[in-house]
């Protein structure tokens, strides 16, 4: 008679309900307390005075939140258009591509920017983008946008290669054996199976790129305030709720995107 094999389930081990309970409670606990006082009337983060949308209508029309809206919303598409195209070229020949030498080499570059200090990718940044300013005079954003979109190409490789690496092949084996050239198979075929991998990657890029604050500081000129840096220079001298409300307003834009990327990357029957 065989012995009956218990299966191991971590659900079902001492204390794995209550270290989940904890840890949701200290992930998400800040995060609700934030909505929560974004809606206070009064001028204390920790003190209740009241239900209001004052905080909300004072970042609607200050004109220096509009300015690092503009600026970051601008800023992450550009550098999520950049590093997602960046991104694809690369994934395509580390993936389907015949194995050569340096290729780890190659992948280890890709994704340096996730395992070097970000301070020190920033630092790296100014010196040279200083060294480019005093030859050319040029000091507009597309330093913000170039820095911005060389730290985000990881974020856009990894889930792009790890959609190619998902697929099976045989589709586009058999269109090359029916004689369809490489475009044309990667516009019919590879394409739209690699398509809700390219859109978590700039979905990854995006949010990176919008909530960037280190690279930011080092590159920006005067008056390129992002909204992440503008919102850290306001704590520095006057800590209101509206803080608060633009964080908010952040966060349920990540939760648009999430959503939105669900229903647009599900599977279709």
């Amino acid at each position: 008679m065989a012995e009956s094999r218990k299966t191991f389930d971590l659900r079902r081990q001492t204390g794995f309900t209550t270290i989940a309970i904890f840890s949701f409670v200290m992930l998400y606990l800040p995060i609700i307390l934030m909505v929560v006082f974004s809606f206070n009337s009064g001028l204390a983060l920790t003190s209740w005075s009241g239900f209001s949308l004052t905080w909300y209508v004072s970042a609607w029309h200050n004109e220096l939140v509009q300015e690092a809206t503009l600026r970051s919303m601008l800023i992450a598409a550009a550098a999520t258009i950049i590093s997602t195209t960046v991104a694809v070229l690369a994934a395509l020949p580390m993936t389907r591509g015949k194995n050569f030498r340096g290729r780890t080499t190659i992948f280890a570059l890709i994704n340096q920017p996730l395992m070097v200090p970000e301070i020190v990718t920033a630092v790296a940044l100014l010196v040279v983008f200083a060294a480019i300013k005093v030859q050319t005079g040029y000091s507009g954003i597309g330093y913000l946008i170039l820095a911005h979109s060389a730290f985000c190409i990881p974020f856009a490789f990894m889930p792009v290669r790890a959609r190619l690496q998902g697929m099976d092949a045989t589709l586009e084996q058999a269109a090359a054996d029916l004689y369809a050239r490489p475009w044309r198979s990667f516009r019919y075929i590879t394409f739209p199976l690699l398509w809700p991998g390219i859109l978590a990657g700039a979905m990854l890029a995006f949010v990176t790129s919008l909530d960037d604050v280190v690279i930011t500081e080092f590159v920006k000129s005067a008056g390129q305030d992002t909204l992440p840096t503008y919102m850290l220079g306001q704590m520095r001298r006057n800590l209101t709720p509206e803080i608060n409300a633009i964080s908010t307003i952040l966060l349920v834009i990540s939760v648009i995107m999430v959503v939105a990327f669900f229903f647009a990357s599900r599977e279709k029957r």
